[in-house]
């Protein structure tokens, strides 16, 4: 039995979509007039989603939340002794989301057939990463499927957490920046040339800072519009050169130098990897394909390239604390812990911990940056401000110095 997407007409000819579980396309439709609805399309869920998946969507098959939700769910169920498939039911039934609903419907028509939850999750690559896939795969081999659910629910909850953390940090410069440049936009705009104007028709040499201002605000009223196509051009431009890998490697290599960004570009990854390397291994995953799972979510191409280098030498029987080591894109006392949980016997632990630890100083380093950032541009707008205004007032000191 398979999960069929389908679009129908009821009797009022108002459209509907939905899922339906089917053993074929003509069952489904035999169904759907049973309901006293007329179809007009019937498409299997692994063959849309697919077709989606090789066209261009601005939208993701499932958000981070929606993942972090239906796992919790999974693993809370299985733990309760539910079947695998009426536990994917009852979390298909109990999204509100219709494409979410339609790939766990997918999912469990897979393992209803006989195949494993880790094939059925193989057809959505786009909603369930390659790391979820592995675990998955590595749960149901060793039969505890429902504790290694438990422990996917807590990671992709923390990585959750983490974004959203970095997001809601981004939103207060964002708003404040956005807001103060349309302020000084429009008051250079159509302020400034109105009160400025009273003071050119006197015929006597502006200040400077008055000249320069006018100067500013003439260029915007004649070549703002030019100005922002040619930002928004420009923007185009860098990030279709950054998807090549020669630039975006560059870039990324840029970034690990500069002083604040590249310890931030260091800790997020270093923290991204070693959660991720945690559960892998903490799985049962083989430690090799789980460095090669685990360095698919760094985003920085040279750390990313790191691992990799570190995958070999750790082949050839190198230690993996010291193999890490090499590159010096990793901090110190990640690599002290991974060594010591190698000696020990306890990677996974210290993997975790280490995880922890750059998490933690990510907050912090965040917190205070954000309280940096705040106070830092109210005085760049407050100073933008005055400059504005002290052009618009130098005139007018000078002509009540010829009055007295």
């Amino acid at each position: 039995m398979g999960a069929f997407e389908y679009t129908a007409v009821d009797s009022t000819g108002r459209e509907t979509k939905g899922v339906v579980e089917g053993d074929t396309p003509r069952q489904v439709r035999q169904i759907l007039r049973e309901r006293k609805l007329l179809p007009l399309a019937v498409v299997e869920v692994a063959e849309r989603e697919a077709t989606r998946q090789r066209s261009f969507s601005l939208r993701k098959s499932m958000s981070a939340a929606d993942l972090s939700l239906v796992t919790r769910q999974l693993a809370t169920l299985l733990q309760s002794a539910l079947p695998l498939e009426e536990a994917l039911l009852a979390v298909a039934e109990q999204t509100e989301a219709p494409r979410v609903k339609s790939i766990l419907l997918g999912v469990r028509s897979k393992v209803m057939e006989g195949h494993t939850l880790a094939d059925g999750l193989a057809d959505f690559p786009k909603a369930f990463p390659e790391l979820y896939r592995a675990t998955v795969a590595a749960g149901e081999q060793s039969g505890h499927l429902d504790a290694i659910l438990e422990r996917l629910a807590e990671y992709t909850e923390s990585r959750q957490v983490l974004t959203q953390k970095v997001q809601n940090a981004m939103i207060y410069p964002v708003v404040l920046t956005t807001l103060a440049l349309l302020i000084v936009g429009g008051m250079l705009v159509y302020v400034v040339p109105k009160v400025v104007a009273v003071f050119t028709n006197t015929g006597r040499e502006l200040p400077a800072l008055t000249q320069a201002l006018i100067s500013l605000s003439t260029f915007l009223r004649e070549y703002g519009v030019v100005l922002v196509i040619g930002l928004a051009l420009l923007g185009w431009a860098i990030a279709r050169l950054l998807r090549r890998p020669g630039p975006r490697r560059s870039w990324h290599a840029t970034l690990l130098r500069l002083p604040i960004l590249g310890r931030l570009t260091r800790g997020f990854n270093t923290a991204r990897f070693t959660r991720t390397f945690s559960i892998l291994t903490g799985s049962g995953v083989p430690v090799l394909e789980a460095l090669r799972i685990s360095a698919e979510v760094i985003t920085n191409m040279p750390m990313q390239a790191a691992v990799s280098e570190a995958a070999a030498r750790i082949r050839e029987g190198a230690p993996i604390g010291k193999s890490l080591a090499v590159s010096g894109y990793f901090p110190p006392i990640c690599i002290h812990l991974i060594a010591s949980g190698e000696a020990s016997g306890e990677l996974e632990t210290m993997l975790a911990r280490a995880a922890a630890n750059q998490e933690r100083e990510m907050d912090g380093l965040i917190a205070a940056l954000m309280g940096l950032m705040e106070p830092a541009l109210i005085v760049t707008m407050g100073a933008i401000v005055l400059i504005i205004v002290l052009a618009i007032l130098l005139p007018i000191f000078e002509l009540n110095q010829l009055v007295g």
